[in-house]
């Protein structure tokens, strides 16, 4: 960051010029929030000005203007960037309302002019069908949150300040959302922010006391425990308080213009700077209705004054409020915002609605990616070799690192991890790079430098959060989780999901790198860990959210699982979700063979099948992930061995999302294609690596998608071997052969002895491994053959 800088004084004409800003700023959100017609008041107001329906939040929204207002002055002065994150993001209408004032709202909304009718029309849209919604949402120019979901401000403004020198990040933090748990873990960032290589967060605690029916805890703390709280996580914080906008304004450009020079003087050895903002909830607002306090309590949250098409003094208080503003002495005779107001918005991209770092899509280069063939693994026989499938990844990530790397140590990649980078046999990284941390270090740490730019917290909110906030202001990078806590933040995955969907219906949002997240460390092979690291879910909780975002992946072996990343990295506006296990595991495609799955989605694979090309099978045998792979493969071969005359085809599905029909997934494979891999009316045994629901949810609409008889986790679980796990939830090839011989109907003494056999290992199985506390050799040592 460049030198701190003395400021101009704060001047009188200075101060009342902001307050008009302010007070116009405050005039359109009340605006927004209550009127459909007559909205720049130039007749009394009657109830038909009125909306039907009063929506939105006033509460916050004055001090979010008070905020946005300073800053305006501090980016004139210094001709700095600065990114705008609002944690209370049912402030909506002030973000719009600032926004709008700049200018920035009406070049990307033409329709919304800068005169009477655009004001008309940016009241009408506000929270009616067919407009914009309350929240900060990706409508908003200038945001990369949404606000909605409580818990995430602060984490998506550390991800936006990664890697971006010259970017401050002011992350206003609602005393609600200060109690959510993903907020107060993301105080932590101070301690992963570095300096000189990163941009700066500037925390805005905004205390109003009040949320939407009762005080808040940090709201009715003293400024001394609050000064403990921010100081014990390495914040220095610098108080503003006050119900006197003079006060407050001189006292709030101070605290910034302070912050801004602690940043650009980068000393990373002192605490960084937290402003704590303590002002009346729906300040400048109606103060008393109908007898009761308002203004100042957690009446002001939302609509203070409700009853306004019906009750008389209601409308005749609303009136007096927006008048307050003195609208007349702010918009012209054209209803466009006076010339001495307009000319306090920075120019250009210096505008916090026009900023790039909010529309990342304008600043994102493609990650330089290797070719995948230097990683991949030599495969001369299929099932024949053991290997930790996410190794060849991590290789393939430290290569990705080193061509990526800039000169001054930062770049545009970034893995994120909850202190499971070497657990998930992803450690090469740390030959180009090391974790990532500002605290002391001592002799015995392993990969940890100030430099580093492995970013590794014990917790998915802010692994997921600093990388959501990292890609929509222009960057790349990978989440990998534990597949059962990545549960954990499956909320915000929600989210992110959502904000994707209708970005890509903005021309405006430019497409961002996708939101990857590998799960590995499975249901299936968790090796000492238990049933509490044992879930799937989160294949659930994303099947049906937008198809035109979500994608899901089970690569079987590394070589499709490198081919799946590299096509991850290079997507856009996509919520990628990667299953792979890290244990060693059985391989089986070649790359070459790899990348024409991967692009197909599934296929048939004939060298595990031994139907012949005349013939329809008894029965499809088919899989998705690497555990029911090998175990659907290992049933085929028994099939092979003691019924050669049963027929069956195999088909290994990698793209979760190809078994929709057509019409419902950019991924669907046609009807036609279907058939051509699992048959039109043949029984299919189906082993998935998640729970068996989820692909009955997705073959609805299939031909006779009643055939398709699925096993897979089934929440049975414990410490056991790896073989145990499959076998507790019947999905052991033993099980997977029984329900082929059941849907197939032959009763000959072949298949009989087939399910003798079976029912036989199932039981030696049960007393081998509590005898032996391993599986049986020959499921132990199986490979194809």
């Amino acid at each position: 960051m460049s030198e701190s800088r003395t400021f101009s004084p704060y001047s009188d004409e200075d101060l009342e010029a902001d307050l008009r800003w302010w007070s116009a700023a405050n005039y359109l959100t009340v605006a927004q929030i209550y009127l459909q017609d007559n909205t720049l008041l130039r007749e009394p107001l009657r109830a038909e000005h009125i909306k039907p329906r009063l929506l939105g939040h006033w509460g916050t929204s004055p001090g979010l203007s008070a905020i946005y207002t300073v800053l305006n002055r501090v980016i004139r002065q210094t001709d700095s960037d600065w990114l705008f994150v609002t944690g209370p993001g049912h402030g909506g209408p002030a973000l719009v309302a600032n926004v709008y004032l700049e200018g920035t709202y009406s070049e990307i909304y033409p329709d919304v002019s800068t005169d009477a009718r655009g004001i008309h029309r940016l009241c009408r849209q506000f929270s009616t069908p067919g407009g914009i919604p309350s929240h900060v949402s990706v409508q908003t120019p200038g945001s990369i949150h949404e606000g909605g979901e409580l818990g995430y401000a602060l984490a998506h403004a550390a991800g936006a300040a990664f890697d971006h020198p010259e970017l401050l990040v002011a992350c206003v933090i609602g005393d609600g959302e200060a109690e959510t748990g993903p907020l107060a873990a993301s105080w932590n960032v101070s301690s992963f922010l570095d300096p000189t290589r990163d941009g700066a967060v500037l925390p805005i605690l905004h205390l109003n006391g009040a949320k939407i029916s009762g005080p808040t805890v940090m709201g009715r703390r003293s400024d001394d425990q609050v000064a403990n709280t921010l100081r014990g996580q390495g914040w220095e914080p610098i108080f503003v308080e006050g119900d006197d906008p003079r006060i407050v304004f001189r006292a709030l450009i101070s605290a910034i213009t302070q912050s801004y020079n602690a940043f650009r003087a980068g000393n990373s050895s002192n605490r960084r700077p937290a402003i704590v903002l303590r002002t009346p909830k729906g300040w400048t607002g109606p103060h008393e209705v109908d007898g009761r306090l308002v203004e100042g309590t957690h009446r002001a949250h939302q609509v203070p004054l409700s009853g306004v098409r019906e009750n008389p003094e209601h409308l005749r208080l609303l009136e007096n409020w927006l008048r307050s503003y003195r609208p007349e002495e702010l918009f012209d005779d054209d209803g466009r915002i006076v010339s001495e107001v307009a000319a306090l918005a920075p120019i250009g991209d210096r505008r916090m609605g026009a900023t790039p770092y909010a529309n990342g899509g304008r600043i994102l280069k493609p990650l330089p990616l290797p070719s995948t063939d230097r990683y991949a693994l030599d495969i001369t026989r299929p099932g024949a070799t053991n290997h930790p499938t996410t190794r060849v990844l991590g290789e393939y990530l430290r290569d990705i690192y080193f061509a990526d790397q800039s000169a001054d140590g930062g770049g545009t990649f970034r893995l994120f991890c909850p202190d499971e980078t070497a657990s998930n046999r992803l450690d090469a990284v740390f030959e180009a790079t090391d974790r990532c941390w500002q605290l002391p270090l001592v002799p015995e740490d392993d990969n940890l430098a100030p430099k580093g730019r492995v970013m590794e917290v014990l917790s998915e909110h802010l692994c997921q959060g600093w990388l959501e906030g990292y890609l929509l202001s222009g960057r790349h990078g990978l989440f990998a989780s534990y597949e059962a806590f990545a549960m954990i933040s499956a909320s915000m995955l929600v989210q992110h999901t959502k904000w994707l969907q209708h970005a890509t219906r903005l021309d405006w949002r430019i497409p961002v790198a996708s939101l990857n997240i590998l799960l590995t460390s499975t249901c299936w092979r968790n090796d000492h860990n238990g049933f509490s690291h044992q879930g799937p879910g989160l294949i659930d909780a994303v099947l049906s959210l937008s198809p035109d975002v979500v994608r899901v992946w089970l690569p079987p072996d590394a070589n499709t699982l490198l081919s799946i990343a590299e096509h991850c990295f290079r997507s856009r506006d996509h919520v990628n979700v990667i299953v792979a296990d890290k244990q060693p595991h059985l391989q089986y495609l070649s790359i070459d063979d790899a990348e024409r799955q991967c692009a197909a989605g599934a296929s048939t694979w004939d060298w595990a099948g031994n139907e012949s090309d005349t013939t329809q099978p008894d029965v499809v045998l088919a899989a998705a992930g690497d555990v029911p792979t090998q175990e659907i493969l290992a049933a085929a071969q028994l099939l092979r061995e003691w019924t050669p005359e049963i027929c069956f085809r195999v088909v290994n599905v990698i793209d979760l999302m190809a078994l929709l029909p057509e019409s419902a997934h950019p991924h669907g494979m046609p009807d036609s294609h279907f058939i051509d891999l699992f048959a039109a009316t043949t029984d299919v045994v189906f082993a998935f690596h998640g729970y068996p629901r989820a692909v009955h949810q997705l073959l609805h609409g299939r031909p006779a998608a009643n055939r398709f008889h699925v096993r897979g986790f089934s929440e049975q679980g414990t410490t056991t071997t790896p073989f145990d796990m499959v076998v507790l939830n019947r999905m052991s090839r033993y099980h997977l052969v029984s329900e082929a011989l059941t849907w197939i109907g032959r009763d000959d003494p072949a298949a009989r002895r087939l399910a003798d056999h079976c029912r036989s290992q199932l039981e030696r199985h049960y007393h081998y491994v509590r005898e032996n506390f391993e599986d049986m050799p020959e499921v132990r040592d199986w490979t194809w053959s």
